[in-house]
């Protein structure tokens, strides 16, 4: 990433504000300039040294994005040949009833406006990395999301991820212009923590805060070993620093500042209880650094991107998916996000989810017959004038979406069970 790629533009040419030290020593034992913390790009450790990612990096150079996600198609398609996962449409209804799986009117307006990360996490189901600099939202297409908002009266959250949501100049402009035009609407962030220690971020608890904007944070395990494990070595000690940076502005104290924090399990096996983990997570970040966060949400791993790639070098894709069914939990499906959410892509096509946003099956498309079929024609947030247009429109599903009904149910906002 080059500082004139991601640089604010003239929507958000501001000054930063100054670097203050960080008094939390105990806590924060770097409390070091923060534009002299890291380099202008933070890879995790190792990375350009692995040889499969290098391999992939070549491929999309040679070939293009385009050529390189059918390959990843078809490459998947072969592993799963072997599950027998019923079709998830017909196993609902038959179980739960036609009216129950129909859409509801639109509650959450989700926004993924770029997969550039900092981080290039071994369980990502959208895959950002550091190279992914082509795919971010335009401000023409953040505009358009936000009119969209604006026409559409049941809309009661918006939902920024990404990527990095923060390192898109886009994300500063949607904030502000929402929290400006819908004072009562939650906004939330999905942070990945660490990049509040990336450079010209230095402002950015500080921004959050101001515009009441709630942070949803992944931290996959409160032990940095396995934080590490599975998003890279020195990711825990950064993610700490977040959340102490974020408690030192309010967030998880004052209420008017939610901070949740996210579990996702590092293996082919499904979240525990929530409720349960959360206190432990709440007593483990108290007692050794101080930490405060008001919930933890768990998400169970979608068997598709690199989580997909990780089951099947291991041979255990074929078992995660059986898991998936024999763990249908029927209490789960009122809850399903894809019943009152709409994803929305950095290129501004419409969804149900982030993890059909992921796998090319757009809003009223089915998914694809094979993995060498064509793609289908997407609508977009330039196609419809409210969301409430929407509401008569089918769900897409496929054989992933038994991962939000197994055990205690998962969404974007955790169990659903």
């Amino acid at each position: 990433m080059t500082q004139d790629i991601f640089k604010r533009g003239d929507y958000a040419d501001r000054e930063h504000s100054p670097h203050k030290p960080c008094h939390l020593t105990k806590l924060c034992p770097f409390t070091i300039n923060l534009r002299t913390l890291l380099p202008s790009i933070v890879y995790i450790q190792g990375l350009d040294a692995d040889p499969e990612y290098k391999v992939t990096l070549k491929k999309l150079k040679q070939d293009g994005q385009a050529k390189l996600t059918l390959e990843e198609r078809k490459r998947r398609a072969r592993a799963l040949e072997r599950v027998d996962a019923p079709n998830f449409d017909h196993f609902v209804r038959s179980k739960c009833g036609g009216e129950l799986f129909n859409r509801k009117p639109t509650e959450i307006f989700q926004l993924n406006i770029g997969l550039y990360c900092n981080q290039a996490c071994n369980h990502c189901h959208v895959e950002s990395s550091p190279k992914r600099t082509a795919e971010q939202m335009t401000l023409e297409t953040a505009r358009r999301c936000v009119d969209l908002l604006l026409s559409s009266e049941t809309i009661t959250t918006l939902d920024i991820t990404g990527g990095a949501p923060e390192l898109n100049p886009v994300f500063r402009f949607l904030v502000e212009e929402v929290r400006r035009e819908r004072p009562d609407l939650e906004i939330i962030d999905r942070c990945n923590l660490t990049v509040l220690s990336e450079p010209e971020q230095e402002d950015l608890s500080e921004f959050l805060a101001s515009h009441r904007v709630a942070v949803v944070a992944s931290l996959p395990c409160y032990g940095e070993k396995n934080v590490n494990m599975q998003r890279g070595r020195g990711v825990f000690e950064k993610s700490i620093f977040g959340c102490t940076k974020l408690n030192a502005h309010g967030y998880g104290i004052d209420p008017a500042l939610p901070f949740h924090l996210v579990y996702n399990p590092i293996g082919a096996f499904l979240p525990p209880e929530q409720g349960a983990l959360e206190e432990q997570y709440k007593e483990e970040l108290h007692r050794e650094f101080g930490i405060r966060f008001n919930s933890l949400f768990t998400i169970t791993n979608m068997p598709i991107k690199r989580f997909a790639d990780f089951l099947h070098k291991r041979g255990e894709l074929a078992s995660y998916m059986e898991l998936l069914v024999n763990s249908f939990n029927q209490g789960a499906v009122d809850g399903l996000m894809c019943r009152n959410t709409v994803s929305v892509g950095w290129d501004g096509r419409l969804f149900d989810c982030d993890f059909n946003q992921q796998l090319d099956i757009g809003l009223a498309c089915p998914p694809p017959s094979s993995p060498t079929a064509p793609s289908y024609q997407h609508k977009s947030v330039f196609d419809v004038g409210s969301l409430q247009e929407l509401e008569a429109e089918p769900i897409a599903v496929d054989s992933h979406c038994y991962g939000c009904t197994a055990g205690f149910g998962s969404s974007c906002q955790g169990a659903t069970a």
